[in-house]
């Protein structure tokens, strides 16, 4: 088990960074990496029924992306805002770029709208705390008028996410607005494909995990137990814990869609293995050496390398396994990263 960075590192041609999504979605690939290793079998998402079983659950994201990507204005100064998180006392974390032109106090304006924010506080690492004179529905309002979608940068929009992105950035799933980034192994489904689940008896329920803006943000420390995790906002309702646990007592499997999904079920599950209601913040850092309790399958797409969802999955299905699942999904010509394609992975017994 290590705990440097450059463990994590893999090299990766630019050329497999996806740049649109597949078309239709269930003709993305799917890598199945389920059976014992070294196999690996190349598939596609439409096959995913047929590789889960009656009686599993199927766990999903149903966070909502907002446009969290605003261009404001302290006087003259240009000044870039990715919105983060809402706090408690409705004020937003959020990340800046040009942080250096601001300072507590200052009042920032916006283009196509009357409303403004104050800055409250400023972090190293270019991060504030902002209160926008909007709140509520006031605030959807504002941000449809003023923001866009936060694209990863990895995702190449010189002149900014077209209308195209604003459907292909979204989850079949989505409920609950709040999200900077969209839980990208739900963008995989589609009607037909949830139908054909039904089908075969695979059950699904969902939770909330509000990803941010901290998802994009690469790991600097050159030792990964110093990393520090942004925190999100989830929810995990009684009925959704219930039902995990009822499947789990009745010998059924639960496959997490996407390293969101894990992530929150892990920071509800007891030592016992017990999922509970859950509804606050989660900064859990999963990385070689966790010991799983609430996840059998994940479903997820591949990750950047050096990143802490690269990590995840390495703890996920064990280091070796993980290597030789991007390994060959990259001399396979798999596509990567949000808009890519995806592999289906088994808890490692090791």
């Amino acid at each position: 088990m290590s705990d440097r960075t450059e463990d994590f590192d893999f090299p990766l041609p630019q050329s497999l960074i996806a740049q649109e999504p597949a078309r239709p979605r269930e003709a993305a690939r799917l890598l199945d990496a389920t059976a014992p290793a070294p196999a690996l079998i190349d598939r596609h998402i439409r096959d995913l029924p047929d590789l889960l079983q009656p009686g599993d659950l199927l766990v999903a994201n149903d966070t909502a992306v907002i446009r969290a990507q605003l261009q404001a204005r302290r006087g003259e100064a240009r000044i870039g805002i990715t919105l983060d998180q809402i706090r408690p006392d409705a004020t937003w974390h959020v990340l800046v770029r040009n942080a250096r032109r601001l300072k507590p106090g200052d009042t920032l304006t916006f283009e196509n709208t009357v409303h403004t924010a104050q800055v409250l506080a400023l972090e190293e690492g270019g991060a504030a705390t902002l209160r926008f004179s909007a709140e509520g529905d006031a605030f959807d309002t504002f941000l449809r008028d003023a923001g866009v979608l936060a694209l990863p940068p990895y995702i190449h929009r010189p002149d900014g996410p077209t209308e195209r992105d604003a459907q292909d950035y979204a989850t079949i799933f989505e409920q609950v607005r709040g999200a900077v980034a969209a839980p990208t192994a739900g963008l995989h489904f589609t009607p037909a494909l949830l139908a054909a689940l039904d089908a075969r008896g695979i059950s699904r329920c969902t939770l909330t995990l509000h990803v941010g803006a901290g998802t994009f943000l690469p790991v600097r420390e050159a030792d990964i137990s110093r990393h520090h995790m942004h925190t999100e906002r989830g929810v995990i309702t009684p009925e959704t814990a219930e039902r995990i646990n009822a499947t789990r007592k009745a010998g059924g499997r639960v496959i997490a869609v996407g390293t969101t999904t894990l992530r929150l079920l892990e920071s509800a599950v007891d030592e016992q293995g017990v999922v509970h209601r859950f509804a606050g913040e989660t900064a859990i850092f999963i990385r070689p050496g966790y010991r799983f309790r609430a996840v059998d399958v994940l479903m997820t797409n591949f990750h950047l390398p050096r990143s802490t969802l690269f990590m995840l999955v390495s703890a996920f299905a064990g280091v070796e396994r993980a290597r030789q699942v991007y390994d060959h999904a990259i001399a396979s010509g798999y596509r990567f990263y949000s808009y890519g394609d995806a592999c289906l992975l088994r808890l490692s017994t090791d």
